[in-house]
């Protein structure tokens, strides 16, 4: 062996591996290696000491102060209860604000979902122009709406679109048409 003085065994008890790089533990000075550097990795007993952290009230985003052996939890609850300082106006807030302008539909979302063509504010299920009877009504513009008014529209053939050859038809239709 070159250099037997070069490197520190793990003072993890069941590992002791030789490590030339030892990391050092900052809160009991111990020498460890990668594997058990870690605070719980090695149980350390001061670890307390070090893993501080401090809990933010989410109504006001104050920082609430524990005191050791005190739940988190229920420290900034009580802070809630009493002494949170929340914006005005921030009490009562609704997460669902936007209703659909489609008549008859009470539905409500969290984003607003706005038509292209007239700019009213709509569910996700009547966001579409032809969805919910679009009073400015232009031609669909995407692939997806040309196909819903293409079922929606009734052909100016007989031919029915059930049937070993509604597809003919169909396509037949598509390609006159453009």
């Amino acid at each position: 062996m070159e250099f037997p003085d070069l490197g520190k065994h793990c003072s993890e008890k069941t590992c002791k591996q030789l490590d030339f790089l030892p990391l050092k533990c900052d809160a009991c000075d111990e020498d460890f290696c990668s594997g058990h550097f870690a605070y719980a990795a090695h149980k350390c007993p001061f670890a307390f000491k070090k893993d501080v952290q401090v809990p933010v009230c989410p109504l006001c985003n104050c920082p609430v102060p524990i005191k050791k052996g005190e739940i988190p939890d229920v420290v900034v609850g009580e802070h809630m209860d009493g002494d949170c300082k929340r914006p005005p106006g921030k009490k009562d807030e609704k997460v669902f604000t936007y209703r659909c302008s489609k008549e008859g539909c009470r539905r409500r979302e969290m984003l607003r979902v706005a038509c292209g063509e007239c700019r009213g504010s709509f569910c996700i299920q009547h966001r579409h122009p032809l969805d919910h009877g679009c009073a400015r009504g232009g031609r669909p513009v995407s692939s997806a709406g040309c196909s819903a008014a293409r079922a929606s529209d009734p052909g100016p053939s007989g031919a029915s679109r059930k049937g070993p050859g509604a597809w003919l038809a169909r396509s037949f239709r598509w390609k006159v048409k453009r």
